[in-house]
């Protein structure tokens, strides 16, 4: 393998890692990265799950002063809700043909950017909604469980995006801050990486010599975005990703 692609596949995984700290949608950078070194895109995609794993891991770990509040009987329902569904999504992957991957994925990819590109209306709209009474937090209970649940088949089947979508959910139906959310949404990406990084490795067409080149740079990604995140200009580095991945799905759909 030539060392031009073990160098751009090592950086994105840096910059997938980093960006899924600070922003969400650091998988729109490994993806094309993946696709554009050769791999065919439904081995793209489960490469590039596999390899953002211990980014995942980084970010759990560099955001562990906000989880060690976090309510453990949230955090265990929140986590086996998105494991059900990640297992939906994964299965629902590994028996979509190739063709019909290659079909859906320049939408996913243009869906990702352009819910990326809306991550700060929505949270406009959440603030304005206002913090929630005891009986709208058990009404919300349900829209909950349902909305965790359908992210974890998101990102069981496509991990793009998956921490913006999963962020805009806890937001609109808790009344946390979007600070410790960006926490707990962390701690549940990984469960969703975890169940997808032990599906994939056993049943899916991964390419493990680039996800051992990914992983390591993600994890480093993935820690250093954590601490970062309290500071970085987090519009920038959101629109220079939106402004990718919406090149990579024009690309897409015109290939």
């Amino acid at each position: 393998m030539e060392w031009g692609v073990l160098a751009v596949v090592a950086v994105a995984g840096l910059l997938s890692g980093a960006v899924n700290s600070i922003a969400g949608g650091g998988s729109l950078l490994l993806f094309p990265a993946l696709v554009g070194v050769g791999l065919p895109t439904q081995a793209a995609n489960v490469t590039n799950s596999v390899a953002n794993w211990p980014g995942f891991a980084g970010q759990v770990y560099g955001f562990a002063p906000e989880l060690k509040s976090e309510p453990r009987r949230r955090m265990v329902l929140l986590s086996v809700l998105t494991a059900v569904g990640t297992v939906a999504g994964s299965v629902l992957l590994l028996v979509t043909s190739s063709k019909s991957f290659d079909t859906f994925v320049p939408a996913l990819v243009l869906f990702a950017s352009l819910l990326l590109a809306g991550q700060k209306q929505v949270k406009k709209l959440v603030r304005a909604v206002g913090p929630a009474t005891g009986d709208e937090r058990r009404e919300r209970v349900v829209p909950l469980a349902v909305v965790m649940t359908a992210a974890g088949v998101y990102g069981g089947y496509f991990a793009g995006a998956l921490g913006v979508i999963m962020l805009v959910s806890l937001a609109m139906t808790t009344s946390e801050s979007l600070h410790r959310l960006n926490a707990l949404k962390a701690a549940l990406s990984l469960v969703n990486s975890t169940v997808t990084l032990l599906i994939f490795a056993l049943f899916g067409p991964v390419d493990w010599a680039l996800a051992l080149v990914a992983a390591p740079t993600a994890l480093i990604g993935g820690y250093l975005g954590a601490r970062v995140s309290r500071w970085m200009n987090e519009e920038l580095l959101r629109w220079t990703v939106v402004t990718i991945g919406v090149t990579v799905s024009v690309i897409l759909f015109t290939t």
